[in-house]
């Protein structure tokens, strides 16, 4: 059967089965509330840290920091902290995310991993404050805008949730809702996520915070803006208009407002149908190379990205081939010189040129010139086994590969157990977080695809 969304999430509530039945959750709105519940996270933290650091002290005398042995870096406490995030959603959620991605060398493992949980699907809002957003919104007598207004929602994430209506000239329509107080409480929510992870000594001393939470806050305020997000639905739309197995849904502009956004409602199947074992490899193939080459046309030819490649951004049409892209919230621009870099520092790694991969990762700021060999040499490493899948000749097996725990493995032990890794530049945060997600989601689809000869055209005029 064909299952119909746009925007995060399945489709129709009547198509979609028993895969989204989240409780509803009351989003806090007040700024007293919103600390309050990061406030609690820490409390519960310290409470748990004391114990275990009491125990460290009587068994060996000691107490560590930041890392792997920290007091608080134990599984269950991660997981205290990850649910506080949850429940907020909005910039904590939305941080907390960010930070999965980032790796073992700006979080301890455990933390990195429970963090992970907040890429899935958040609690939907109750139906008053449903209500109430789309009051304010609309003004009074709103659903005599819609002949359909679906009380359940499609999908719900970090910064608001989905329906499906039908607009009463016959539209249909996916009605993107935030979460009220989500967009005055972004900075306060990463600065006081900040704050605790900083109190209870989880990061790194070297780690630019500052930049990276302002990296955030900025890119988080552009996400809760949903009139934004429309310019950049039509914006993608033309630079994907030469590429006909990619589909971009119209923003509708009487309907759309900062804080509800409207689109097509599309016909189509969750990407992950792609890994069911009916489907054929040459069709995961092929909607693998048209994502990885999406993925490197934004970065060296358009020059702006949308960074979050979860799962429910995309959509598969069996039926035309064609993929569609839902979600452009999360959208960065590339200055040139900045893109020039990367194309650089991508081609020595492809040719394998350690020396001038060295020279272009100090250019980025992985590493600084001053910094002792060991470390450059550590990271030139890094660099070079995360590009495999641009360095290998012929099509790259992501399925099969182990390359992800081979990081992990590796970025642990130089990052944390050595110390050698500086955490990335702020700027390359996004970028990152597209690059690792874009290869778990063609690991997933179980795609086979020859990235090495996909890029290089594109690598010409950078």
């Amino acid at each position: 059967m064909t299952r119909r969304r746009s925007g995060p999430g399945p489709g129709r509530p009547e198509d979609a089965g028993p895969a989204f039945r989240p409780a509803a959750a009351r989003v806090p709105q007040t700024r007293i509330g919103r600390l309050a519940n990061v406030a609690l996270a820490a409390g519960e933290l310290a409470l748990a840290g004391l114990g275990e650091g009491v125990r460290r002290l009587l068994v060996d005398g000691t107490v560590a920091g930041f890392g792997a042995s920290s007091v608080w870096a134990s599984g269950d406490n991660a997981r205290r902290l990850a649910a506080r995030p949850a429940r907020l959603r909005g910039g904590a959620m939305k941080l907390g995310q960010m930070m999965s991605m980032q790796g073992p060398d700006l979080l301890p493992p455990e933390f990195a991993q429970a963090l992970a949980i907040l890429r899935a699907q958040a609690a939907p809002m109750p139906a008053a404050q449903l209500h109430g957003v789309l009051g304010r919104e609309y003004g009074k007598g709103w659903r005599r805008r819609f002949e359909r207004f679906d009380e359940r929602p499609i999908a719900a994430a970090s910064i608001g949730q989905v329906h499906y209506a039908r607009a009463v000239d016959g539209r249909e329509l996916a009605l993107k809702i935030q979460y009220p107080g989500v967009a005055r409480s972004i900075r306060g929510d990463i600065d006081n996520v900040v704050a605790v992870l900083r109190l209870l000594k989880l990061l790194p001393p070297e780690a630019d915070i500052d930049a990276l939470a302002e990296q955030a806050a900025r890119q988080l305020s552009q996400e809760a803006d949903y009139l934004a997000e429309a310019a950049s639905l039509a914006r993608f739309a033309e630079l994907v208009a030469d590429e006909p197995r990619l589909r971009v849904p119209r923003a509708h502009a009487d309907l759309t407002t900062a804080r509800v956004l409207a689109m097509d409602f599309v016909d189509g199947r969750p990407l992950e149908a792609l890994a069911a074992p009916g489907v054929a490899q040459s069709t995961r193939d092929a909607v693998g190379a048209l994502l990885e080459r999406l993925v490197f046309r934004e970065l060296f030819e358009f020059r702006t990205m949308q960074t979050d490649p979860n799962f429910a951004n995309y959509l598969w049409q069996p039926d035309t081939g064609q993929v569609a892209l839902l979600d452009f919230g999360s959208t960065t621009d590339f200055d040139d010189e900045f893109v020039a870099a990367y194309a650089r520092i991508t081609r020595a790694a492809m040719a394998g040129d350690r020396d001038a991969v060295a020279r272009h990762a100090i250019e980025i700021g992985y590493v600084d010139a001053d910094d002792p060999p060991q470390r450059i040499e550590a990271t030139v490493d890094v660099i070079l086994l995360v590009c495999e899948p641009l360095r290998h000749r012929g099509r790259y097996d992501f399925a099969a590969s182990d390359l992800p725990s081979r990081a992990r493995a590796l970025g642990f032990d130089i990052g944390i157990r050595q110390g050698l890794l500086r955490v990335p530049p702020p700027r390359t945060m996004f970028l990152h977080r597209k690059l690792i997600g874009s290869f778990f989601l063609l690991a997933h689809i179980g795609a086979r695809v020859d990235v090495r000869s996909l890029i290089a055209p594109l690598l010409r005029n950078p």
